[in-house]
């Protein structure tokens, strides 16, 4: 390994860490299902009811 690769490995990583655009992290995804499953169920009455099944 050079010593550019090294400055250009040690650059990267730096920026690696500060990147991170992700949301916080709270570990269960339990409210993320029961939305996305009353969604689902909520469209399904609205193509019922207007007749597109």
């Amino acid at each position: 390994m050079t010593a550019t690769t090294a400055a250009g490995n040690a650059r990267h990583a730096r920026h690696a860490r500060h990147a991170r655009t992700g949301g916080p992290e709270d570990g269960s995804k339990l409210m993320e299902h029961i939305a996305g499953w009353a969604f689902v169920v909520v469209f399904a009455m609205l193509v019922t009811q207007i007749g597109l099944l």
